[in-house]
């Protein structure tokens, strides 16, 4: 799928998916912060937000419920080799805490599963903070199965 086209998925009529902008940058930055429990650095946040949008196997997409940007999703696109093939992986999801439980973040989803047919991805993985319980009952419900563990460590430069 090309960027420019718009996304396909169809969202319930008093609500609607689209791609981010770079007008959108502010918005994103606030939901990127409250979903990590901390300010972030704004100019460097920019700098990455606006290379990721020049790339074409980068999503984001941002849900609107009466012209509100409500909630974000992105999606980053790779080759891996030992799926040999295309995998979306699911970076960040966020629905603002007024909006949710009205299956925003579902409807996110379907957007990128959407996506993901249209790039033919082998399949979608997303990982999540062992501390956000209720996310990984919500992507269970969303049926992601519970496959990998994802280790992490720090590069001090």
């Amino acid at each position: 799928m090309q960027k420019d086209n718009p996304v396909h998925f169809t969202p319930p009529a008093d609500s609607s998916i689209r791609r981010a902008t770079l007008a959108d940058a502010s918005i994103i930055y606030q939901f990127i912060c409250d979903l990590e429990d901390q300010a972030l650095d704004s100019a460097l946040f920019l700098s990455v937000f606006e290379r990721n949008l020049a790339n074409p196997q980068i999503h984001y997409l941002i849900a609107v419920q009466a012209d509100e940007p409500v909630g974000f999703v992105s999606c980053h696109i790779q080759y891996l080799l030992h799926h040999t093939g295309k995998v979306g992986e699911i970076q960040e999801l966020y629905v603002h805490p007024n909006w949710r439980k009205q299956r925003i973040g579902q409807q996110l989803l379907n957007a990128v599963a959407q996506i993901g047919t249209e790039e033919g991805l082998v399949n979608l993985e997303v990982t999540t903070n062992q501390k956000r319980v209720n996310t990984l009952r919500f992507y269970e419900r969303e049926l992601f199965l519970c496959t990998h563990y994802k280790l992490v460590k720090s590069v001090s430069f």
